[in-house]
Order: structure tokens, then sequence, then C-alpha cells
């Protein structure tokens, strides 16, 4: 199907590979808008989802691809999670047929609304969170979807709002065609599933900046200027976005940036720059610092006032499994980062740390280079408990640099060890730098069972 085609052929096929969140969504969406949907899942599809499917009368198949059916599709909007080296994927591509994420499915159905698309390969769910807690105090319409929960589709089929601040992976930027953001914003780009990208950093660095490739100059690009990928990229593939920096080095013309302790933007609309003094940001640490100034930026370039994107850096909660508190026993605080999939993530949890921490980290192991973390485990770390079913690599990278190491395979026994090993004034802090597929069905479960270990003891 040609990209300029009309989108409401009688009875299109639709074929949904997937039937997760974002696969669910598409086809409810689908099926609204006339298309005859068939979805198709390789593994089992869970209680709800099914539900969901049958509510619509929607047809679908589990534990199996029948390939005549799916080779029969007009189009197909594929789960993130199937990488294209999939037989069926190459089956798909031999024959031809348009592949899409679901995120270009649902921007056809939601052109006439604001888009907030923001990728990054560490922070982008606080700063989804954020910028949408932004919107929601300005009182304007929106809705937060993407990878941070609802999928765009399905929000954009049954609850559709005038603006979306959309959290979005590699994975589904590389089957956008015409998706195009009025603000995008890339938060930073280190090394982070590889394997998906034939082990080539330009690849993965490719994917992220797909997010501006169909904006215009009158959208918005907002970038980390300090950080060397997307510099790098940047100088040698400009955009054509209205570029707006952000920066904790330097203070800028326009951008987001920190002088005299204080957080400012500076944007072309004449407001005064001042936001809120860096102390008095609810998020703590470096990472946040940025994480808050995109945000904010976001906020300004949709003409927020100033006072209400201060109200909200100032009293915004932090989200589930990302630097979590969840108690103090005995002296003790435990801390749950399990959304940290990878060693970026850890060394932020660790750079924001101020008492000798305790560290649960382990997991799938995505080809991880610990070398970045070295320096901050051997300050701050006096002792590391392994948490998964091949902890090789950590021993091999960091037993030198703590007192301590012991190996475990349950959360349970995870934290109790971990408590044994902490004093008071220490913090136990689950950072896995791993995905969570080994023991846990995703990084969520693995949080939510940290929550209740830690509560058990």
């Amino acid at each position: 199907m040609e990209n300029n085609q009309t989108y409401h052929p009688t009875k299109t096929k639709l074929i949904v590979l997937g039937a997760g969140e974002s696969g669910i969504g598409a086809a409810i969406l689908g099926k609204q808008k006339g298309y005859e949907v068939f979805v198709s899942d390789g593994g089992a599809i869970k209680d709800i989802y099914k539900q969901e499917l049958a509510v619509n009368n929607i047809p679908f198949e589990e534990l199996q691809h029948s390939m005549d059916v799916i080779l029969g599709a007009d189009e197909i909007v594929k789960s993130p999670g199937i990488p294209e080296k999939a037989d069926i994927m190459k089956q798909i591509r031999a024959k031809g047929i348009q592949v899409i994420s679901e995120i270009e499915f649902a921007y056809r159905y939601s052109k006439e609304s604001k888009i907030i698309a923001i990728t990054g390969s560490n922070g982008k769910s606080t700063t989804t969170a954020l910028t949408y807690d932004i919107f929601k105090r300005a009182g304007l319409d929106v809705a937060m979807v993407g990878n941070i929960g609802v999928s765009y589709a399905k929000q954009v089929a049954t609850a559709p709002a005038e603006y979306y601040v959309i959290e979005i992976s590699s994975f589904q930027l590389d089957d956008i065609i015409t998706f195009k953001p009025n603000v995008a914003i890339l938060l930073n780009i280190t090394p982070d599933h590889l394997d998906r990208y034939e082990y080539k950093m330009e690849n993965y660095v490719a994917s992220k900046f797909r997010i501006a490739m169909n904006q215009t100059a009158e959208d918005y690009f907002v970038f980390c200027l300090d950080d060397p990928e997307i510099m790098e990229h940047l100088k040698a593939k400009p955009i054509i976005s209205t570029l707006i920096p952000f920066t904790i080095m330097e203070p800028l013309k326009e951008g987001g940036f920190i002088e005299n302790n204080q957080l400012k933007i500076q944007l072309k609309d004449g407001m005064e720059a001042e936001i809120v003094s860096m102390y008095d940001l609810a998020l703590k640490g470096k990472h946040n610092l940025y994480n808050s100034m995109a945000a904010g930026i976001a906020g300004r370039t949709m003409n927020i006032r100033n006072e209400k994107v201060r109200e909200s850096l100032v009293s915004f909660k932090s989200l589930e499994h990302r630097m979590e508190h969840v108690s103090t026993v005995r002296g003790v605080e435990f801390i749950n980062d399990s959304k940290a999939t990878n060693v970026n993530s850890l060394w932020f949890a660790l750079e924001s740390m101020e008492s000798p921490v305790v560290l649960i980290m382990g997991g799938v192991d995505k080809g991880n280079d610990y070398n970045a973390v070295k320096e901050l485990v051997q300050e701050k770390v006096k002792a590391i408990v392994c948490l998964g079913i091949d902890n090789k690599p950590i021993h091999d990278s960091l037993a030198e640099y703590v007192d301590v190491m012991e190996d475990t395979l349950s959360m349970k026994d995870a934290v109790e060890k971990a408590f044994k090993l902490a004093a008071k004034g220490d913090v136990v802090l689950l950072s896995p730098a791993c995905a969570s597929f080994d023991l846990f069905k995703n990084y969520e479960e693995r949080g939510k069972q940290f929550k209740l270990a830690v509560r058990e003891l």
C-alpha cells in the first residue's frame, strides 16, 4: 500500500503481530476504522487481552503464526519485540508487505493533535511522566501513552486527546513512515539493545534520530548538548526542525541551562528564563537535571506558563521502579530502581547516591560493558548481591572493586543477603543494569517482588 493512499479502503486486511499492550491497541483502532483485523501471537496471550479481543469481536490466534493468513495481509502492525532477523519477518519482507509500528498506525488518526515524543537510552519514562504532569497542571487535554502504559493506538480509539505525550523506544521508531511529532525530545544515547542493531552503535544512533525524520522547521527538536553521540550525529547529518538544546555545562542564549544554581529555559517567546532553583527540584541527581530541563522545554514550546512548569518540577513524585524509595528498615534505606535495565542507568543511580551502597544487580546481560561503572562501584559500593542465572560477567568485571560479592537466584534471598551486608545508614539499591527475563516476567514484576521482600524483612 502506498503511504499517500487514503486509509479507509474497503476491508483492508490488517494483521497485528504480537498481542501485548501495543498490539491490542492497534487491533482495537483498526477494527474501529473499518479494517479486517486478525491478531497473531507466537506466545500465550494474557487473559485480560483475550477478553478485550473478544469484546471487540477481533479474531486471534496464540502459540502459533498461521503464515498463509499473515502473508495474505495488506498491511502488518508489528510488536516492537519482534526482531527483523526472526523467520516470520524474513517471510513477510520477501513478500513485500508493508510493516509499520503501532505508533505509526495511531498517528494516522491523531494528526490534528499536538504530539510530544520522547526517546533516549535512559530517562524516557521519568521525562514522559514529568512532561505529562506539566501539561496536566496547565489544564490541557493531554494523554500519556506509548512505552509508559496505555498504548497510543488504544488511546486514540477510546479517548482521543488534544495533546499526546509519548514515550517511544528505538524499536518503535524503526517501523515509522510518516510519524511526525511537534516536539521531539532526544535525551541521550548510550549503548543499549545493540543485539538488534548488528552490534553497530551507528545503527542504534540512526534509529533514535528517526524521531525527527519527518519534522519541518515549524517543529522542535529538543536534545542534550552534553551527549557526544547526539552531537556527532547532528554534525554529520543536520536536521531541519528548530533545534532547542539543553546542557548543565554552560549558559545558553536559547535552550535549557543552569546558571547561578537556577534552572533556566530561554526560548524566543521573550518570557523570563528563570524557572526554579536546582536545589528545589523534586527529582534529585544530575541525570534528573537533564530530564527536568527537557520536560520544562516541552511545556514552554506549548506556551505553558513558567509558574505551572515550576509547580510541576518541585512537586513531582518519581515513578514506580525508578529510584523509588521503598522503606527504611533499622536504619537501612531500600531503593527500587528495577527499571535500570542497562549499565548507563546503573551509572546514574550510583552517581546520585550519598550513602554507602549494597547493590543488587544482574539478570539477562545484553553484552554489557561494566567499565563505565567501575569507578563509581569502587567509590560507593561496599557489596554486590548478584541476582541472575549467569552472574559471570559481573564477577569478571566488578569483583575486584568490592569487598563482598554474593550470588542469589531469588529476590527474597537477594534482599535478605543485602540486608545482612548493610549497616545502619547504608542504602540497599536494586539497580540491575540487566533485563529481567531470566527470573521475572518483566522489570515491573522484579520491582514488585523487591518491594514485597523488603516489607517481609
